[in-house]
């Protein structure tokens, strides 16, 4: 079974390549490294919860939704 991480990672991810973003987009709209989004989605970092909110705010979701695995 996956950990928090990993299934925390995957919800950014599908959001973001259903909006059509890139992760370099991604992070430059975020202001956070590729490499940092790239780790979150793979669910070797969480992030923190600043991030989650600007993660929400360009893939268009409410926070909630990165949450809903």
């Amino acid at each position: 079974m996956a950990n928090l991480k990993q299934k925390f990672g995957t919800r950014p991810k599908l959001l973001r390549t259903q909006k059509g973003t890139t992760r370099e987009l991604l992070a430059a709209q975020t202001d956070l490294a590729i490499e940092s989004i790239s780790n979150m989605e793979r669910g070797i970092f969480g992030p923190r919860f600043g991030n989650v909110e600007k993660i929400a705010a360009v893939v268009d979701v409410e926070v909630k939704r990165l949450f809903e695995f």
